[in-house]
């Protein structure tokens, strides 16, 4: 069996890929598995390192601003688009994949839509509730098209044959243990962990608010071991902010600030407080851990879907959820405090977490894949 995953720019689409992808190596080990993606992202480093094999295509997402500086990349973005589907022609012709399955991300498009005209079944999931432009044009010709949530079936032109199969996430999610999580963290008993982080690029506002509540934290002496993920965007000048806060975060036990987080099932599992964006990935990687959690919807996506995701975990007593414009530093370190000195309603928010999210969606996507190549 030959599979390619396409996927890109951000670890909410790469990640779901993975996860598959290791489903159906876990089931065919001899399966022959490509991924393909754009240059100069995540996935260049997430993919190998998963031990996938990765083909990175140029690749830019459109603009919505009408000047001159939006033309001209829409103009790029257009070129490229047309270099990658010829490139992923010829990829194809060498591999002769059974089927394309795509999770996201502009990078997509091309791997797709040349599959499409090769007559290559072609699978697409689209993890947020409002599918993003990429998923809507793949979904036209593709052969399954897969959905997270149940409402997003009416965006498409033939609901009725959309299959609703959750988020998948990685099983290490799931199949570890909060005790050895902890233990490997090397946390005593009493010790308590807060992990926060707001994608893999990162968020200006909220960076600089985590950067401003370091110091707090040093007041009380460090009252808990925290983790903290700068994203790509912010791993030269917010470690400096916080260092020129008065905050020699270096020389200090408690404190681990690092451009990303590549051991999250660890962190999730072994922590007491999340504090993170509301993307469906992280709310479903959440909900699997149940890991108790304040989420800051980002406001720049569209449809506002991430504070809809937000609320869906806030109104089940999963979450607590924070508006980025309303968020100081003192706000959030208070609410962290507040959480962290009330054990029994962290083990309510857990257990509402875990009572949310469909733990089997990459076995779900497995089968359907499956299925498509069979057929």
């Amino acid at each position: 069996m030959n599979l390619i995953f396409t996927c890109g720019g951000t670890a909410g689409h790469i990640n779901p890929a993975i996860a598959v992808a290791n489903g159906m190596k876990q089931k065919y080990p001899d399966a022959n598995i490509l991924f393909i993606g754009a240059e100069g992202k995540m996935e260049e480093r997430l993919v190998p390192q998963a031990g996938y094999e990765l083909k990175s295509l140029p690749a830019s997402g459109l603009s919505r601003k009408l000047n001159v500086k939006g033309i001209k990349q829409n103009i790029y973005a257009v070129k490229c688009v047309l270099n990658a589907v010829s490139a992923c022609k010829k990829i194809y012709k060498e591999f002769k994949p059974d089927a394309v399955i795509g999770t996201g991300g502009y990078a997509s498009f091309p791997a797709l839509y040349a599959a499409q005209s090769m007559g290559i079944p072609t699978c697409v999931h689209e993890a947020n509730a409002l599918p993003g432009v990429t998923t809507k044009l793949a979904a036209n010709k593709a052969d399954r098209v897969l959905v997270a949530f149940e409402e997003s079936r009416q965006y498409y032109k033939k609901p009725g044959e959309v299959r609703v199969v959750g988020m998948p996430i990685k099983k290490e999610f799931t199949e570890t243990n909060r005790e050895a999580a902890r233990a490997a963290l090397g946390l005593k008993e009493n010790d308590k962990l807060v992990v926060s982080a707001f994608g893999s690029l990162g968020a200006k506002v909220m960076n600089e608010t985590v950067a401003d509540m370091i110091p707090l934290e040093q007041k009380d002496n460090f009252p808990f071991r925290h983790i903290h993920a700068t994203g790509s965007f912010g791993k030269e000048w917010m470690p400096q902010r916080v260092k020129d806060n008065g905050v020699d975060w270096e020389n200090v036990l408690s404190l681990d600030i690092r451009e990303y987080i590549y051991d999250m099932p660890v962190l999730l599992n072994a922590a007491d407080v999340v504090i993170g964006r509301a993307g469906s990935g992280t709310c479903n990687e959440l909900g699997a851990t149940g890991a108790p959690c304040i989420l800051v919807p980002s406001p720049n996506v569209t449809n506002n879907h991430q504070e809809k995701n937000a609320r869906v975990l806030e109104a089940a007593g999963g979450a607590v959820v924070m508006l980025e414009r309303e968020v100081t530093a003192e706000k959030m370190y208070a609410q962290v405090m507040e959480l962290l000195k009330d054990d029994a309603r962290r083990a309510e928010m857990s257990a509402a977490l875990k009572g949310l999210v469909r733990t089997d969606s990459a076995d779900a996507i497995c089968a359907i894949i499956e299925e498509l190549v069979q057929k």
